[in-house]
């Protein structure tokens, strides 16, 4: 029996009540299609709301969120809330044949989650196939009511969404890739806010125009909605003063370039101090080995009120495609705000200490062009999708979807930065490590140089995580966790791994159900580098997941 709107409404609030400050957010979001220009083509792509980007979703620290999701394409269609940490809600978390089937054509979701103690910029996406190449979003959580930003008070605030563009449909690219078993090509080009400036021999010239006041603060909410490329972003003469990353406040610190990869926010104040003229906004990539990138610098402008047309554009000079050292002195320079009223609760004991490597490899393929297919690994094994999602198995103690035997180290330890290993085939597997509710976790995610070793950003659902450490080479665990920050490192929901490094993160699995954990790299989690997290309900109803939705898709 199907219940009518207003009831499922009426159910949902009575499922999730809410304090007194917070509210009930509605929004619907219709999967369509439509045609668009960009780099000289037109073409359908898939859009929320008929918008690219998409919609913004605004709401404020512990709202109750409605998104009533319905699917008017041919493909099947999911909506990951990135970042929202989905406190017992993981039915709403979006990965396809993890937390939910897919939204089949025709048919509509509820998504339903509350943003529990969060507050910043986050961004939605599809999490299914390469969809989310058009299909993205912003999501700007405002402090309660009476809540001040620990930071001057902006006098207006601007959204920004970074992302790639291909000639050609995105599915077609990845399919075809997963045919012949090489790489993708790469995208053609990048965009901010959906255009991507001026392109040579191409009457195309629309650009994103960022029209300020002279004497003003700006918040720009900045988010990297690519598909596979790492980001670098430029002001032309002007600093900005990172305050935010990933919806957690940051110890302010001015830079001129940001760095983010795919999944990852960054909030940061603008001063407009230059009283007129005309300043390019530049997007261009970052890559530090032989894989192929995009190298097209997405460009818009920052126009001054009362600049004249003939007033000539300043320029600015983006940093190297190789710019290492660029990477990390900007993840150096990101500490949390570890105040009294937002701490940095680092868990400084650890029930689960792992470590993770990660990388790509090659499997025999009889019907690839070169009799081979590249794979992705996290400790040598490529992630199978199941055809059920595994929190459903769980829920319901469905068997034969999952194992939960996942490694907690490689099998086979070798030196994952140095020589590879002759054989760089993979094992094949659905397999989720399990932990206890509110143990604590620490992961070493240490990449290798398995054929092209280069930096991978890594996502974990469910939860946010403080990044304690990070370094070139081997991890040594003799020595490397002495150089811990524990005070006060950056709190993330999405980190780079360095090119043949490691990074080492901590979290609390305080929150019961599946989760994710995949490179933000769309082309090596397509490959298999994902695996879940397993966490097991606590002590009664409010440490255990809740029921699943009446609505919830099936396969």
């Amino acid at each position: 029996m199907f219940m009518s709107w207003v009831q499922m409404l009426l159910f949902v609030s009575l499922l999730f009540p809410t304090s007194v400050q917070s509210e009930i957010r509605h929004y619907s979001f219709t999967v369509v299609l439509k045609n668009t220009t960009r780099l000289c083509a037109t073409k359908p792509i898939v859009t929320v709301n008929g918008k690219f980007p998409g919609p913004t979703l605004y709401a404020r620290e512990d709202d109750n969120v409605l998104v009533n999701v319905t699917n008017l394409i041919k493909d099947n269609v999911t909506i990951h809330w990135h970042g929202v940490k989905q406190l017992r809600t993981g039915w709403s978390d979006g990965p396809a044949y993890i937390t939910q089937c897919p939204i089949q054509p025709g048919r509509s979701y509820l998504y339903n989650f509350t943003l529990t103690g969060q507050r910043g910029t986050l961004l939605w996406h599809a999490h299914i196939s390469w969809l989310r190449s058009t299909m993205h979003g912003a999501i700007v959580i405002l402090p309660k009511k009476g809540v001040p930003y620990p930071f001057p008070k902006p006098d207006k605030q601007k959204v920004i969404v970074l992302g790639e563009w291909w000639k050609s449909d995105a599915e077609a690219v990845i399919n075809e890739a997963l045919q012949t078993g090489l790489a993708p090509n790469v995208s053609d080009g990048h965009t901010i806010n959906g255009h991507t400036g001026p392109v040579p021999n191409c009457s195309y010239g629309g650009a994103y125009n960022l029209h300020v006041e002279n004497g003003k603060t700006y918040l720009l909410r900045v988010i990297n909605a690519a598909l596979n490329d790492e980001l670098f972003f430029k002001i032309a003469g002007h600093d900005l003063t990172v305050v935010e990353v990933d919806a957690a406040y940051t110890k302010p610190f001015k830079t001129d370039t940001l760095f983010l990869g795919p999944g990852q926010t960054t909030t940061a104040l603008l001063t407009t101090d230059r009283g007129i003229g005309k300043y390019v906004i530049a997007i261009s990539p970052f890559m530090d080995t032989v894989v192929s990138v995009d190298t097209f610098t997405g460009t818009g402008y920052l126009i001054y009120n009362n600049t004249l047309p003939s007033i000539p554009t300043t320029m600015t000079t983006m940093p190297p495609v190789n710019a290492t050292w660029k990477t990390l002195v900007f993840a150096e320079s990101l500490r949390s705000l570890n105040s009294k009223q937002y701490p940095a609760n680092v868990p400084l004991t650890v029930d689960h200490s792992l470590l993770f490597t990660i990388g790509v490899g090659i499997d025999p393929c009889a019907t690839c062009s070169n009799g081979s297919r590249a794979v992705a690994a996290i400790n040598n094994i490529t992630f199978d999708m199941p055809t059920i999602a595994i929190l459903e198995a769980h829920y319901y103690g469905i068997k034969g979807v999952f194992t939960d035997d996942f490694p907690g180290k490689p099998l086979m330890p070798y030196d994952y930065t140095g020589v590879q290993p002759t054989n760089l085939q993979t094992m094949h597997g659905t397999r989720v490590y399990r932990l206890a509710y509110n143990s604590t976790v620490e992961l070493v995610i240490q990449g290798n140089s398995m054929l092209a070793p280069e930096s991978h950003p890594t996502h974990l659902h469910g939860f946010n995580f403080f990044a304690v450490g990070r370094g070139l080479g081997n991890f040594n665990p003799a020595k490397d966790p002495k150089k811990y920050n524990l005070v006060d490192p950056v709190e993330r929901n999405t980190i780079s791994v360095p090119t043949a490094g490691w990074t080492a993160i901590r979290f609390r699995a305080d929150n019961p159900g599946v989760w994710f954990f995949h490179c933000h790299l769309e082309v090596h989690t397509t490959w298999g580098l994902k695996m879940a997290f397993l966490v097991e309900n606590g002590k009664g109803p409010d440490e255990s997941v809740v029921p699943p939705p009446r609505d919830l898709p099936q396969c």
